[in-house]
């Protein structure tokens, strides 16, 4: 459906726990979602016992917060040691910060006292990181502790199977022992390099299982070949091993897929947006707390920078153009005035370096982002989000939409202030095709990873790129 390949992936940069991975049958797994939690609860309580000699009513309740707020914990096995330090380091300055908030505007925090809070706030973050490098090291152990590995065969050695034999053999913790791939097609048609052998035939599938002990197997067999399933799956009923079905549909790079029911039936999410149910009432609250204090912060440069453009050049002090929103419905953005015309109509010739449209005091609010700061306006009117997909000019959707594969997808949800592209080395003119695919790129992995922690990571990376980036005109 959509093809899309950034080579900075949100979800390597930020993996999510997966919650189907919690089981009695996954002692690591389990480990991997406690660990965080428990350390930061645990040096909550040392704190408070090395100062006060015991833990109090107070420390109990909000460790119970806390606990609440951080668990499960978040996936962070496999990403390496910088990684680590910056993803412990983004969570805990966010629980922090909420946390420190929440105390102010209650009064609460009266009940705390300054010296366990302020061994607290670094013994969190520096004991978290040890412990989950600690089970780094002991990750091999705790998977021996469950037994031996699960002999896991493959049936289909098609796109998708391919995909997901790739994915097993990769991961670094995991107790799949990929056998082998069952297809009965002619091996001429069939990509074996570098993967397991072909044990044999599809009807010789339930013998195969047999001899070989098979626990695991994916079908990795086409939606359209639905007889055949009914039979594999009648004649492996003869067998102990687990099934799972990979249905061809993930070829189609899902964004945010879902399984969920419709009317009682089940249905899996080709295509969604991120923020529905719980995660759409986080983006909103958090876009607004932010744009708050941003604009609280910012307002003597607010009427700086607009009593100076409407001092050193004719027009208007705020620019009003027709971007696309939400669901692809109209909006206005609003931006400080940076060129001698507004243009809105059906023809927008995008601002290039040494534009003569663009007025003195207009190349610098360009160049260092100044001219979105009443887009923060936008984001209280809900029109806008922080983070999230650049809006474009109408008539430039208009011709890319029809240019480049999975465009409109952007617009499930709100355009932001900045963006995963932007961050990425996407900021400013896109001149080229190229340059636009790759926009779009980083626009839809942004949709398939979001998580607040990714949205906090962008607006800290928009804070110092700007300073240096020369790429807006």
């Amino acid at each position: 459906m959509f093809k899309s390949s950034p080579s900075l992936s949100a979800g390597a940069l930020f993996k999510r726990s997966d919650p189907h991975l919690l089981g009695k049958d996954n002692l690591l797994s389990l480990f991997e979602v406690s660990v965080g939690p428990l350390t930061i609860v645990l040096s909550l309580w040392f704190a408070a016992w090395y100062f006060d000699g015991e833990v109090t009513a107070p420390y109990l309740l909000l460790s119970v917060l806390v606990f609440a707020l951080t668990f499960p914990g978040k996936s962070r096995l496999q990403v390496s040691k910088s990684a680590m330090v910056a993803n412990v380091a983004i969570d805990w300055a966010f629980i922090a910060g909420l946390l420190i908030f929440i105390g102010w505007a209650t009064r609460y925090s009266r009940e705390f006292s300054d010296n366990i809070i302020g061994l607290w706030l670094w013994l969190a973050p520096t004991s978290e990181l040890a412990a989950c490098l600690a089970l780094q090291k002991a990750a091999p152990w705790l998977l021996k502790l469950q037994g031996p590995q699960q002999r896991t065969l493959i049936v289909g050695m098609n796109e998708q199977g391919l995909a997901l034999a790739n994915k097993i053999m990769a991961a670094r913790y995991t107790r799949k022992e990929l056998i082998g791939f069952v297809d009965s097609r002619e091996t001429s048609r069939l990509n074996t390099s570098n993967m397991p052998p072909l044990l044999g035939k599809l009807d010789q599938l339930a013998s195969l299982v047999k001899a070989r002990h098979i626990q695991l197997i994916y079908l990795s067999l086409p939606m359209a070949s639905q007889p055949r399933i009914l039979k594999v799956l009648d004649e492996l009923k003869d067998t102990t091993a687990s099934v799972y079905f990979v249905p061809d549909m993930f070829v189609t790079d899902l964004i945010q897929g879902q399984q969920s029911t419709v009317c009682g039936m089940p249905a899996i999410s080709v295509c969604e947006s991120p923020f529905k149910g719980k995660n759409g009432f986080i983006k909103r609250i958090s876009d607004v707390v932010l744009s708050l204090l941003i604009l609280t912060l910012i307002s003597p440069l607010l009427v700086a920078i607009a009593i100076a453009v409407k001092a050193t050049s004719p027009g208007p002090v705020i620019f009003k153009q027709r971007r696309y929103g939400l669901d692809g419905q109209e909006i206005l953005v609003y931006k400080f005035r940076s060129m001698t015309c507004t243009e809105d109509g059906n023809h927008i010739q995008q601002a290039q370096k040494n534009d003569a449209r663009i007025t003195p005091l207009g190349a610098f609010l360009r160049r260092s982002s100044l001219d979105e700061l009443p887009q923060f306006v936008n984001v209280l009117q809900g029109r806008m989000s922080i983070v999230g997909p650049r809006p474009h000019a109408v008539a430039h959707n208009e011709l890319y939409r029809k240019l480049v594969k999975g465009y409109m997808v952007r617009h499930k949800v709100k355009p932001g202030i900045t963006g995963w592209a932007q961050v990425c080395g996407y900021r400013g003119e896109t001149d080229t095709l190229e340059k636009m695919q790759g926009r779009i790129d980083f626009d839809l992995d942004y949709l398939r990873n979001w998580s607040l922690q990714l949205d906090l990571h962008i607006i800290l990376k928009t804070v110092r790129l700007v300073a240096k980036d020369q790429k807006a005109y």
